[in-house]
């Protein structure tokens, strides 16, 4: 966590020296700001700083506790999380991908689409949760 916490406030850092030698040299160079470059710089200076002050704050907040990313003595499986019971046969998460998909391309192209998209996902959604209540897989 300590080497997270190091990496985004020197991400942070870097963004605002160049947010700074940015506005300077267009200053120099062109004799005014450039302020779109200028701007995203100084706001990727504040990103970066937020999630380093975030996971600063998150490292405090488990008081100084290492990862075991952070340790050298540790085995490969020692990090590896309970992420829950997931069904490999299930054609679900195809269906809700293809929600986002047919919303975008209807935004895109065609605005009918988007109460199809908007019915994909809910049907998606629905099948994805209710999987385990019917069929050969209802418990």
């Amino acid at each position: 966590m300590k080497t997270n916490i190091v990496i985004w406030w020197m991400l942070a850092v870097f963004f605002f020296v160049c947010f700074a030698g940015y506005a300077v040299w267009n200053i120099v160079d062109h004799g005014g700001v450039e302020w779109i470059g200028t701007v995203g710089f100084l706001f990727a200076a504040f990103m970066t700083g937020l999630i380093g002050f975030f996971v600063t704050a998150l490292h405090r907040g488990q008081k100084g506790v290492e990862l075991p990313e952070d340790r050298l003595d540790v085995g490969i499986d020692d990090a590896d999380p309970e992420v829950g019971e997931f069904a490999p046969w299930s054609w679900w998460p195809i269906v809700l991908a293809a929600a986002p998909a047919v919303g975008v391309l209807g935004l895109a192209t065609a605005h009918f689409l988007l109460p199809l998209a908007a019915a994909l996902l809910v049907i998606g959604l629905v099948g994805w949760v209710y999987e385990y209540y019917r069929g050969n897989f209802a418990r």
